[in-house]
């Protein structure tokens, strides 16, 4: 929904305001005092005002959010309607908060931190991730507990039973089970949520318009495994749990469709607290939804932070806000394909500073067999190729990251470049020190300015590559230009097609760029 500063200059620094944004916000401090994997916030909940003091957060019970006329979660990006980020056009876009990872593991998940599903084999039920007994507190103190204890064996076995590939099933029954409560203290967190059969993402899309509006871009494969997931993870834990406790969860929502819902508004209002670095090869944390957290718009240029700390979540401005502007977070370091993906919006080109676009590692292997003649340098190539998945450089269904001003999986990249085009006589004489004894060289830098430096051999596989990727998307750079050049051309597109139009456009201007590069 967005957030504007009323009462002037916010300055760098300060998470705390004025009483009337202090009201609107209400996330100074949020405490962090609920199990992992539920709802939490509220009656622990303590927000510092202006003077200093601390007072229990009864926001929602008091009707604050009427008070200051706090308008519903809308789909993620947009925009409150009488606040305009000046020099810039008012389009609306969805709202929130998560970072991704720089180099794009497929889930994003760091600041405001949600990772997407795990995809499992859609045909197993899913296993792993971790599972939470207890119910965390809510407005009216403790909530009663979503698996029943007393028992320790059963226990056990209940939790054992809500493991999960994605490990979200928590959260998700959680979020089931007060829904359909009427008297449920988050109900009024819940009518702020924007309305579920209204949601943007690409999931809810009919497949038709889905692939034909996102080919190419790699988002309609990312919602195939989503929906892949989500079907598995209902019909072998979540459904046969509801269906065991009736006394929890009543026939009204025990729906596929509105756990596809669920799930959606989990991957874009929640948050993930981050691991400590010690701690970076463990599983993720659980997905929270924390109320009144949720509320900024993202922006690759924002002006404020998420800050996690023991016991709080602090938004921090970073540079100056002044009066009636907006207040951007960030969801992180995210392409407009998994904006898109995982809430529903873009950034219109060319403000998304953080835009990349993908070469699939296995194109780069089809376009360097175009450059074999005979079978024998076709099964050089095959072994050069299994000698990169030893190194595990590349996969069959990974991705190379092409970003505006750099390769963000330079290594992999470069590695798979020399291996593939060096003489066959070095590439054995590597083989046999598996890959050590060859320190990378400054010339072999994949950055923006050193591309033109690369061995000529290193470039052509490049391009060929470059000019496979593009054959990928159903229509052309100029196609795009000429529906972007024109306002009233584009302002008559749908909402989906001026989304869809600017991930293409986004990625084919920086595959454009890389072919410039090689030529």
């Amino acid at each position: 929904m967005g957030f504007c500063t009323s009462t002037g200059l916010l300055p760098p620094g300060v998470s705390t305001v004025t009483d009337q944004d202090w009201e609107g916000l209400c996330l100074a401090q949020t405490r962090l005092k609920a199990a992992r994997g539920h709802i939490f916030l509220h009656p622990a909940a303590r927000f510092l005002n202006p003077s200093g003091e601390t007072r229990p957060q009864e926001c929602f019970q008091q009707g604050l959010y009427d008070q200051v006329q706090t308008p519903t979660l809308l789909p993620r990006g947009s925009r409150n309607e009488h606040h305009v980020v000046p020099g810039r056009e008012h389009r609306p876009r969805p709202c929130e908060s998560c970072p991704g990872h720089r180099k794009r593991l497929r889930w994003a998940a760091e600041s405001r931190g949600c990772a997407p599903l795990d995809h499992g084999d859609p045909g197993e039920a899913p296993a792993g991730g971790r599972a939470c007994g207890q119910r965390g507190p809510g407005p009216g103190g403790q909530l009663p507990e979503l698996v029943p204890a007393g028992r320790t064996g059963a226990e056990s076995k209940e939790r054992g039973a809500l493991q999960s590939q994605s490990g979200w099933v928590p959260l998700l029954l959680a979020l089931l089970h007060e829904l359909q409560a009427p008297a449920s203290p988050w109900s009024p967190y819940f009518a702020l949520w924007p309305e579920l059969g209204r949601l943007e993402h690409p999931m809810f899309w009919p497949e038709e318009e889905r692939r034909r509006l996102l080919q190419g871009t790699g988002v309609p494969e990312a919602v195939e495994k989503d929906l892949a997931s989500i079907r598995s993870e209902y019909y072998s834990i979540v459904l046969p749990f509801m269906e065991a406790h009736p006394d929890l969860f009543s026939p009204t929502v025990r729906s596929l469709e509105l756990y596809r819902q669920l799930v959606a508004l989990v991957m874009a209002y929640s948050f993930q607290e981050p691991l400590e670095e010690e701690d970076d090869e463990k599983e993720p944390n659980s997905p929270l939804m924390v109320p009144a957290a949720d509320v900024l718009n993202h922006l690759a240029n924002h002006n404020a932070n998420l800050e996690y700390s023991p016991n709080c979540l602090r938004m921090v401005a970073t540079q100056p806000i002044p009066k009636g502007h907006e207040i951007f977070n960030t969801y992180g370091q995210m392409a407009n394909w998994q904006l898109i993906h995982m809430y529903g919006f873009t950034e219109p080109y060319p403000d998304n500073t953080d835009d990349t676009a993908d070469i699939q590692m296995v194109t780069v292997r089809e376009a360097a067999l175009q450059g074999t003649k005979v079978e024998a340098e076709r099964l050089l190539l095959y072994e050069r190729w299994d000698f990169l998945c030893k190194l595990e450089m590349v996969g069959e269904e990974g991705a190379f990251v092409i970003g505006r001003e750099e390769v963000l999986t330079e290594e992999e990249l470069a590695m798979t470049l020399k291996v593939l085009c060096m003489p066959a006589e070095e590439f054995r004489e590597f083989k046999d020190q598996d890959g050590w004894g060859d320190d990378k060289r400054e010339e072999d830098s994949l950055t923006i300015t050193n591309i033109p430096k690369l061995k000529a051999s290193w470039r052509q596989l490049l391009r060929d590559s470059v000019l496979l990727t593009l054959q990928t998307y159903a229509t052309d750079l100029k196609t795009e230009q000429d529906l972007l050049s024109s306002k009233e051309v584009y302002a008559t597109l749908s909402w989906r097609e001026q989304q869809a139009l600017q991930v293409r456009y986004g990625q084919k201007m920086i595959l454009h760029q890389l072919l410039e590069l090689t030529n």
